[in-house]
């Protein structure tokens, strides 16, 4: 087993002071949803996966589970590669159909105490299996990724709704341009489904993505210094019809400013001002599909669960 460094805690801390910094004096006030993330967020967030509202990961669990062997026949990779790959738990349902072609798996993630333990794991579980990890961001990784064979690249989870259009062109023409002729992408992505449906899987109602959504306060009185109160703000998860996401924001309840030493900064807050920590995008087929042509791919497959929820996209490049 091995593990490449690609950025360091270092540079993790110096992306998150450039970040935080950017966000938290712009108007309105946003953080990027990638600082949710520490320990204690991403517990969180697996608590959140196995909430009753909480459909996305289940449903593409279930879409993998069923058709796993026909991605596998239809791509056939000698090497693996998923960005974003967190536990990789889900992964081996991919792992297990794809071991008659596979030779190596290759999981990305920014954490690199995260990845080591998926990497031991994997590694044991899988001993005919090569398993090369690589820490670094997903947008920032690509030219890091190793070769050596077939390649598919797995992006799963929604993820790829975490970016704003413009972003989204960009990594998915560096992806493509990363990938030979012929090699996969394998993305999912959750679809437009009513509000009535999409919000709750936001905004529970046991509180737990409140908590989560308030972890990025505590992500910065940890490695910042600043004096957040998380309490003082209220989660608030909206639908935006116009650009077809789900928005996550934390709003604060009283008026408030909020010192932050590690970027020499003072922060106020108006009562009932708010700062967005995430968006996730939804899909309609014919739009992704448009974006994934843009991009440089063709999409050959479309795999999507009964509900119309969530669907894999099986695309190669052009």
């Amino acid at each position: 087993m091995t593990v490449d460094v690609y950025l360091t805690p270092a540079e993790l801390d110096e992306a998150l002071r450039a970040d935080a910094r950017r966000g938290l004096t712009a108007t309105p006030k946003w953080l990027s949803p990638t600082w949710l993330y520490d320990e204690r967020g991403g517990d969180l967030f697996e608590q959140i996966t196995r909430l009753p509202e909480y459909y996305p990961t289940r449903t593409e669990r279930a879409l993998l589970k069923a058709f796993s062997a026909d991605i596998a026949d239809t791509m056939r990779p000698e090497l693996l590669v998923e960005l974003g790959s967190g536990s990789s738990e889900k992964t081996r349902l991919l792992l297990d159909a794809l071991a008659p072609y596979l030779h190596t798996y290759v999981p990305q993630d920014v954490s690199e105490s995260a990845l080591q333990g998926a990497v031991a794991r994997l590694s044991a579980d899988y001993p005919d299996l090569t398993v090369r990890g690589v820490v670094g961001d997903f947008t920032g990784s690509l030219s890091h990724l190793p070769d050596g064979g077939r390649r598919m690249i797995a992006f799963l989870g929604g993820t790829i709704g975490n970016l704003v259009p413009a972003e989204r062109a960009e990594f998915l023409a560096e992806l493509a341009a990363t990938l030979d002729k012929g090699e996969w992408l394998l993305l999912g992505v959750g679809l437009v489904v009513d509000p009535e449906i999409v919000v709750p899987a936001y905004d529970d109602a046991a509180g737990v993505t409140a908590e989560f959504d308030r972890n990025v306060l505590h992500v910065l009185n940890h490695r910042l210094g600043a004096n957040f109160e998380p309490d003082r703000f209220r989660h608030v998860a909206l639908w935006d019809a116009d650009n077809e996401w789900i928005e996550m924001r934390l709003e604060a309840t009283a008026a408030m400013t909020v010192q932050i030493p590690g970027l020499d900064l003072e922060v106020s807050f108006d009562e009932g001002e708010q700062l967005r920590t995430e968006i996730s995008a939804k899909f309609r087929l014919d739009g992704i599909a448009r974006e994934l042509t843009d991009a440089g791919f063709v999409v050959r497959h479309e795999w999507v669960d009964p509900d119309d929820r969530f669907a894999l996209i099986g695309a190669s490049r052009r």
